[in-house]
């Protein structure tokens, strides 16, 4: 399993100009699956992500969570994240789950989220072509793997 998280000032995903989810200051998390992982990767990330301390205190040192800074996280479905680009000029995407298997997983992780943040917890559409637009705030990037 793989996320990018961004923190942001705020962030929107559009679905054939409909604003399907949308933040204010929180994390913006594109998340992909791999066909070996499992719940337990699933568990470990979402516990990870809403206890990562990367909000600034008044010190401006990243001291933080979410919940302290009464933010709110953006997922969004990602199966690129998986693709190998070593060889040749075309992303070979062989490592990442198939969709009966992410569908799962990212559903999965979603209710995570949700069980473990007292905040909006918004989504994209899973599979579905997206505009994501965002302001990164720092800007503070992480991948973060399991």
């Amino acid at each position: 399993m793989r996320v990018v998280l961004q923190r942001v000032r705020e962030a929107h995903v559009t679905i054939e100009g409909k604003v399907v989810g949308e933040i204010g200051l929180g994390q913006f998390l594109l998340v992909g699956f791999k066909q070996s992982d499992t719940t337990d990767q699933v568990e470990w990330m979402a516990d990870k992500v809403v206890s990562l301390r990367i909000f600034q205190d008044d010190a401006s040192k990243m001291n933080r969570t979410l919940a302290d800074v009464d933010g709110s996280i953006l997922v969004v479905s990602q199966f690129t994240l998986y693709g190998d680009v070593r060889k040749g000029r075309r992303p070979s995407f062989i490592d990442a789950a198939t969709p009966e298997t992410a569908i799962r997983l990212y559903e999965r992780f979603v209710q995570l989220l949700e069980a473990r943040h007292p905040g909006k917890v918004a989504t994209g559409e899973f599979g579905a072509m997206m505009d994501v637009s965002l302001t990164n705030d720092g800007p503070v990037t992480l991948v973060i793997d399991r």
